[in-house]
């Protein structure tokens, strides 16, 4: 599968939804308002979709509290020290020259009755149809002794900017022959930044800087997503490094302790200098309040990304449940194709396609080693159901794997191109 910037953005705009009965707005105040909460992969791509194929017929505010988006796939590469800080940065400009209005506050709350989007400078900001796409939250209490409070001293950077850039400088201050542990989280959970690519860079670093430097996975899956390449290349590149310790050894079994740099691994104590605490996972708190969500996330209908809840509300990315899909940000801008038309269709009467959905997860083991997983859907009447899937494969030559990462290269620069403009 070659992936290249046009390729991305030209078959992506064919990707969209198919509704039932398309209902066209009945005009009686303008316009008919969309408001989307999220600025990452699925909000900024829909918010910028519905603005641009509409032509100025529907009225679009994106709501997004930071003036920069930093993504959460190439930060791993940011750690392992192959990108800088900047180049994971995008502003929102190119978002508001194509019509789009920015709001850069927090959205507190949703009253659907009203149909309003309460935000936390005062005031509202009303819809006919609403997109969230908040990423996601962490579990309270997943995690024996860590929450929120000390992701200063253990860092998930799990939400792009300071905390990738607090992880990478604990990184680079660690004491030679230190050690790393990480906390990985339990499925599902959001990939990219995936942990085991996030493993492998940081053992990249650390080979390059503090070669004696130790690394403790601490893991409550038995397996994982490629973990045979993963595990071939760290054989092959950080031989000795890195100690996985999955379920069947006491990787489920763990607390951590901030104050004391301690890590408990199955009630075997073990101080470290620096931890990266990846918790449980759930939808971005804006769901909850929207009542749209359902246990930790927020199942949708698979052909319009619609919620069960409310037929109005969407739900793109992380926080949504439909199905096969993983939480990737290739995901979600695929969901927000699907979506963005399919809100057009029923706002203005326009053409709506048949759903149709794909992703791609790379990761980078070592420098130019680029390994990758994907698969198409479809939406049927239960999900966002697999249709076909590719994986690298083990023993693949250098020129394979340092041309599958000359291609997650493409995409990163056609998926912010998609979004951003």
């Amino acid at each position: 599968m070659k992936l290249n910037r046009r390729l991305f953005i030209g078959t992506g705009a064919a990707a969209a939804a198919t509704l039932a009965a398309p209902t066209v707005f009945a005009a009686g105040h303008g316009k008919p308002r969309v408001v989307v909460v999220g600025g990452g992969a699925g909000g900024a791509t829909a918010a910028r979709y519905i603005a641009k194929d509409s032509k100025g017929e529907i009225d679009v505010t994106l709501i997004e509290p930071t003036r920069m988006y930093y993504t959460c796939f190439f930060s791993n590469l940011y750690l392992g020290g192959v990108k800088e800080i900047d180049d994971l940065g995008h502003s929102y400009g190119g978002l508001a020259a194509g019509g789009v209005n920015v709001v850069h506050d927090w959205a507190t709350g949703v009253d659907r009755d009203a149909r309003t989007v309460a935000l936390a400078g005062g005031g509202s900001v009303p819809y006919d149809k609403l997109i969230l796409s908040p990423g996601i939250d962490f579990v309270d209490g997943a995690v024996e002794g860590w929450d929120l409070s000390a992701q200063n001293a253990m860092p998930h950077a799990y939400k792009g900017g300071s905390q990738t850039e607090l992880l990478k400088a604990q990184l680079a201050a660690m004491p030679e022959g230190g050690t790393f542990a990480m906390v990985a989280p339990p499925n599902p959970y959001r990939c990219p930044p995936g942990p085991y690519e996030r493993v492998s860079m940081v053992a990249h670093f650390l080979k390059a800087n503090n070669p004696t430097a130790k690394i403790i996975v601490a893991d409550p899956k038995p397996k994982f997503s490629k973990m045979a390449l993963f595990q071939e290349g760290w054989a092959e590149h950080y031989e000795g490094m890195i100690d996985w310790i999955g379920d069947d050894f006491g990787g489920g079994n763990v607390a951590v302790d901030p104050d004391a740099m301690t890590v408990s691994i199955d009630g075997e104590v073990t101080k470290v200098d620096v931890c990266n605490v990846i918790p449980a996972m759930k939808a971005g708190r804006i769901a909850e309040l929207a009542g749209v969500t359902d246990g930790n996330w927020a199942p949708v209908n698979a052909a319009d990304m619609s919620t069960k809840a409310d037929a109005d509300i969407y739900v793109l990315g992380d926080a949504s449940q439909q199905g096969d899909m993983p939480k990737s940000g290739f995901s979600a801008n695929s969901q927000a194709k699907v979506c963005a038309n399919a809100v057009r269709g029923a706002l203005t009467g326009s053409k709506v396609f048949p759903a149709k959905f794909s992703n791609t997860c790379w990761s980078l083991i070592d420098t130019n080693d680029g390994v990758k997983v994907g698969a198409t859907y479809e939406a049927t009447d239960e999900k966002i159901a697999k249709v076909d899937g590719f994986i690298s494969a083990t023993g693949e030559s250098a020129e394979v794997r340092k041309a599958t990462y000359e291609e997650s290269e493409g995409w990163y620069a056609g998926i912010t191109a998609d979004m951003f403009g």
